[in-house]
């Protein structure tokens, strides 16, 4: 692990970074597909970042709590602004904004995993700390979820049909995988004390 700061995979989680205002503004201005891309792009960067750390060794103590950062401020800010009624054009269609219990639980997830982290690493100094199975299936729901919700919002047809399903998935998987984090950051902490 390299305590190196200027790195290819870290400038692309920086850029990822700025992409959250981006992304924002599009919204606000009610360019939906333009966001969506913006979106893209910055998933694609995560993808990026972490197959070039591995690929040309160039992981980094930075790079591992940048990236995590990154991921988190984009989709908490995804869901805290398509839960915004002004947001959408009028007449709002079907099923938008995101219901605040959806945004709720998505923000509280990452809240208790950060908290419980942190006291863990302050009462026990481990570090060990990686993303679930059933936290990388959360995380891949959510992306598509956003990217249904910006999809209902340009094409605001048959919304009816599948964003509820969407917003019950995604309610049940935040729930679940924060849930099963508890158990899984126990067997890491026990698997590092062997």
């Amino acid at each position: 692990m390299s305590s190196r700061i200027v790195t290819v995979p870290n400038m692309l989680t920086v850029l990822r970074m700025v992409l959250i205002p981006v992304f924002v503004t599009m919204l606000f201005y009610q360019r939906f597909v333009v966001a969506l891309a913006v979106f893209v792009c910055a998933g694609l960067t995560d993808g990026l970042d972490g197959l070039l750390a591995r690929r040309f060794n160039q992981r980094s103590q930075l790079g591992t709590v940048l990236d995590p950062i990154a991921d988190k401020l984009m989709m908490v800010t995804a869901f805290i602004v398509l839960s915004m009624r002004g947001i959408f054009p009028s007449p709002v269609p079907s099923h938008l904004p995101v219901p605040f219990w959806v945004t709720v639980a998505v923000i509280s997830r990452d809240v208790f995993i950060i908290v419980g982290a942190a006291a863990i690493n302050i009462m026990t100094g481990f570090r060990g700390f990686r993303p679930s199975w059933l936290g990388k299936v959360n995380t891949t729901v959510q992306i598509g979820a956003i990217a249904a919700i910006m999809f209902a919002a340009s094409v605001p047809y048959y919304t009816g049909y599948y964003l509820p399903t969407v917003y019950a998935t995604v309610f049940i998987l935040a729930i679940l995988s924060g849930l099963h984090y508890i158990f899984f950051a126990s067997k890491l902490l026990n698997e590092d004390r062997r």
